[in-house]
């Protein structure tokens, strides 16, 4: 319970600077940053994208393929940790980076491959069970979001680069 009131802590703290500067500074409502900032499900990634810096790039660069954490995967990862990558803005960046795919990769072309280059520069391990794809260590709960600038694939954890 402490962790995930620190972690909604720092989320909160994260977001009115995440808003700051009204519509004008709103990503377009159908990029990626768009679709993040539009969905509830995302508001601990939104902060933490616009804490790294990256609201821009995702926003009308690309195409990209996205691996989104929602809340509740950043509500795994350890208080202390989570705030860590919070003030730490370079750190952030790589680690969100982690999560992002050059490309428009859609789901039916994600269940055939074992691998894919992240924008970090490090790669991420697909493997599929059954009717289930894991990344790394997250599950893809929803796939194909159709973004402008490229596509979300839905996780349930936290991507770590090693």
């Amino acid at each position: 319970m402490l962790k995930r009131t620190a972690l909604l802590t720092s989320a909160l703290l994260l977001i009115p600077s995440a808003l700051a500067g009204g519509g004008a500074g709103m990503p377009p409502r159908n990029s990626i940053a768009g679709i993040v900032a539009n969905d509830p499900n995302f508001s601990t990634l939104l902060a933490a994208v616009q804490a790294a810096g990256l609201t821009q790039t995702l926003s009308t660069g690309g195409p990209f393929t996205v691996f989104a954490p929602t809340n509740a995967a950043f509500a795994k990862v350890p208080a202390d940790q989570l705030k860590a990558l919070l003030n730490d803005p370079a750190k952030l960046k790589a680690v969100l980076l982690y999560h992002v795919v050059p490309g428009r990769v859609m789901a039916s072309q994600v269940v055939k491959i074992t691998s894919a280059p992240t924008a970090e520069g490090s790669s991420l391990k697909i493997m599929v069970n059954g009717g289930t794809v894991m990344v790394n260590d997250a599950t893809v709960t929803k796939t194909d979001i159709m973004a402008s600038n490229g596509v979300i694939h839905v996780i349930d954890t936290v991507l770590l680069p090693k």
